[in-house]
């Protein structure tokens, strides 16, 4: 670890979008500390002569009238849209001063040049001020643009004018100035990157093309500190007082100004250079839209893999990986959500498992998610199936089911917390008695039952904490809304019941209802409770209660229905 700053009297520093905004204010706390240089890119001229009363009038209406007569005795007419353009020329030729002098009284040293980071022919005016003030040691590349709309509203226009100046300038950067000269290389990314948001989807690709260009860089140019800071919304900058309001009653936290300077002169000055990508802010809460009365149908095509799968190889069954049916409910559940941002998984209704998704081999293989919309009045329920079609053009339905989406989640219902009776206990996990000794098939990826509680003909009580499943792990399938890994590890008191009184393997057939009032995460310790409904040498029939350790719930699933099978003791459970 480096414990020496990055930034000293002698560094020259390359600013994009660094005159102005957020990123002057960042220069001029980094003036304060180092006492270097800087060069300021943006795009804005200040060659233009102002008019005399420009450089002493702040208030905006005393401004725009000064325009307005200044038009009107040059004989041109003050519209609105002129009065504007000349407003914001004027603004941002005295940021800019305001600027250079601030950054000046804090013992640096900056020059601004006029220049779109996203041309490179234009960024040839580099080299004259290079020769005077040194080469470059560190670039912050802050440029950046919106053009904020719903993504089937936005045009090609649109997109190159938000992904240009960050990555078409961050490309030009890196070719003017090579990395390997650097001591840092500092982006100015954003948590709509991490996180994604609505209505900014260029602004989101943009910015992951910032984090992801970050791990490239270092991995090639280890010497250079290299970091993507994933900002949050400033108290400043783009965020009027209108958008701070919207931003507090979303429950987003807006970075202080005075914070968000000092992070960027630590991430420069404390000596911990290791993160190449760190996320400073809270996600974007989606706020819900009005539903319109049309009932629509969607259809999604989805290519899986089983390389692209690692979880795969922990859910076997006979000699290939099987598709978890939790999985292909997650997949319609997070497919169903991103049709309507704001709202969230209720519940499933109606899950019937007809044909399940086998891994023959590594080949991809296509699947076909249709979602039709069937009820959308404060709420949305949709019908859901997946299906496929081999070479000789044979359709087969894989599953189907119902999933309801709300605005907002109901209370939690009350119910009596989980009695926990020691009465015949059963081995678990803890002693990796039930997943080695052919009660359960699951690999690592689903192995959560910790122990069974208490276990008879009409109920079975298990102890669950599952560990975080890796992202590589999770493949196509990543924990969002829902967690098929722990949903998974709640179905298998099926196969425990089923084998402890039938002394045959189970699988999970289908279930009338399943309601989600908070989700499970990993590393969480869990309860599951199941009532046998009801029972055969064919099928067993279970409700179910999931609760935490002070016994609030957090699922209820109703109807599970597990198909027994002596059959099944080829490919699965005990021999």
């Amino acid at each position: 670890m480096n414990a020496e700053p990055l930034i000293h009297p002698d560094s020259v520093v390359l600013v994009t979008g660094g005159a102005r905004g957020i990123t002057a204010q960042c220069v001029i706390e980094l003036a304060k500390f180092a006492h270097c240089k800087f060069i300021l890119l943006g795009r804005s001229s200040i060659a233009e002569p102002e008019p005399a009363w420009a450089s002493t009038c702040r208030d905006e209406t005393e401004i725009k009238r000064h325009i307005m007569n200044d038009l009107t005795a040059n004989g041109e007419k003050p519209t609105p849209m002129a009065v504007q353009k000349i407003y914001r020329r004027i603004q941002s030729t005295n940021e800019i001063k305001h600027t250079l002098e601030a950054v000046q009284a804090a013992g640096g040293q900056a020059q601004y040049l006029s220049a779109d980071v996203s041309d490179l022919d234009g960024l040839q005016q580099l080299a004259p001020v290079v020769a005077k003030l040194g080469p470059i040691t560190g670039i912050i590349h802050g440029a950046g643009s919106l053009a904020d709309k719903l993504i089937e509203k936005k045009t090609g226009s649109d997109f190159d004018t938000v992904l240009s100046p960050k990555v078409d300038g961050l490309e030009n950067l890196v070719t003017c100035v090579p990395p390997g000269q650097l001591d840092f290389l500092i982006l100015f990314s954003s948590i709509v990157g991490f996180f994604g948001n609505v209505g900014q989807a260029d602004y989101a690709i943009a910015n992951e093309i910032l984090n992801k260009s970050a791990y490239l860089l270092k991995k090639y140019h280890p010497a250079c500190h290299v970091v993507s800071i994933d900002w949050g919304p400033w108290d400043g900058g783009m965020v009027t007082p209108e958008l701070k309001k919207a931003f507090t009653e979303r429950n987003i936290q807006v970075i202080p100004m005075e914070a968000g300077t000092r992070l960027l002169v630590n991430e420069l000055t404390s000596g911990n250079n290791q993160s190449v990508q760190v996320v400073v802010g809270s996600q974007p809460v989606v706020m819900a839209s009005e539903l319109s009365g049309e009932l629509k149908t969607f259809r999604i095509r989805r290519k899986l893999k089983l390389e692209d799968n690692p979880f795969l190889y922990d859910h076997v069954i006979g000699d290939h990986p099987v598709l978890p049916a939790t999985c292909a409910a997650l997949w319609i559940v997070n497919s169903c959500e991103q049709m309507y941002p704001g709202y969230t998984f209720l519940s499933l209704e109606n899950f019937k498992v007809l044909k399940g998704i086998v891994f023959e081999d590594n080949t991809s293989k296509d699947y076909v998610l249709d979602l039709k919309e069937v009820y959308k009045n404060g709420s949305v329920k949709f019908d859901a199936v997946i299906w496929s079609q081999n070479q000789k053009g044979r359709t087969f339905y894989h599953y189907s089911l119902q999933v309801t989406l709300v605005r907002k989640l109901p209370e939690i219902p009350h119910i009596e917390p989980l009695d926990v009776v020691y009465a015949n206990p059963v081995k678990g996990a803890e002693e990796v008695d039930l997943y080695h000794n052919g009660t359960l098939f699951h690999g690592p990826s689903f192995q959560g039952v910790e122990r069974v509680l208490s276990l008879d003909s009409n109920k079975l009580t298990m102890q669950c904490y599952l560990p975080q499943v890796e992202e590589h792990t999770q493949g196509q399938f990543p924990v969002q809304t829902a967690n098929p890994y722990i949903y998974d590890t709640i179905v298998q008191c099926l196969l425990i019941w089923a084998q402890a009184y039938y002394q045959a393997p189970c699988l999970p057939s289908s279930l009338d209802k399943f309601e989600q009032f908070r989700p499970v995460p990993f590393n969480t310790r869990f309860y599951v409770s199941m009532e046998v409904v009801s029972q055969s040498e064919t099928s067993v029939v279970g409700d179910i209660l999931v609760q935490d350790e002070q016994g609030q719930l957090f699922v209820r699933i109703t109807g599970l229905e597990g198909t027994i099978s002596k059959q099944l003791k080829r490919f699965i459970g005990k021999s």
